[in-house]
């Protein structure tokens, strides 16, 4: 919220990836950055990789996204990164609008 309050709208996302980061570094929030994810079929990691761009704590994927809205296939990535990692929360964010869009999504296991 800080980020989107600071910047406002219209940046490219790369531009709110710099500078999430660089407030997640002021609060002292642990996080690694473009992380590659495997993924498995039966047992076998597959050639195809996605990338987070962020993770925080260790265990929470968070998607970034500098759009005119967010649409159902947004959401569909972040399940999907949650089923590649086994974690169980993800955060996606745009900040693309006005107003900041964010939504939690969590996989059940």
């Amino acid at each position: 919220m800080e980020v989107h309050k600071e910047l406002g709208s219209g940046f490219l996302e790369a531009v709110y990836h710099e500078a999430l980061m660089n407030e997640f570094n002021l609060q002292k929030i642990p996080f690694e950055n473009n992380v590659k994810l495997r993924i498995s079929y039966k047992g076998k990691s597959l050639h195809k990789v996605y990338f987070a761009d962020l993770i925080c704590y260790g265990k929470i994927i968070v998607e970034l996204k500098a759009m005119d809205g967010l649409i159902p296939e947004h959401e569909s990535q972040v399940i999907n990164y949650l089923k590649a990692t086994d974690f169980e929360l993800g955060l996606l964010i745009n900040f693309g609008t006005k107003s900041l869009q964010y939504k939690r999504l969590i996989l059940t296991k």
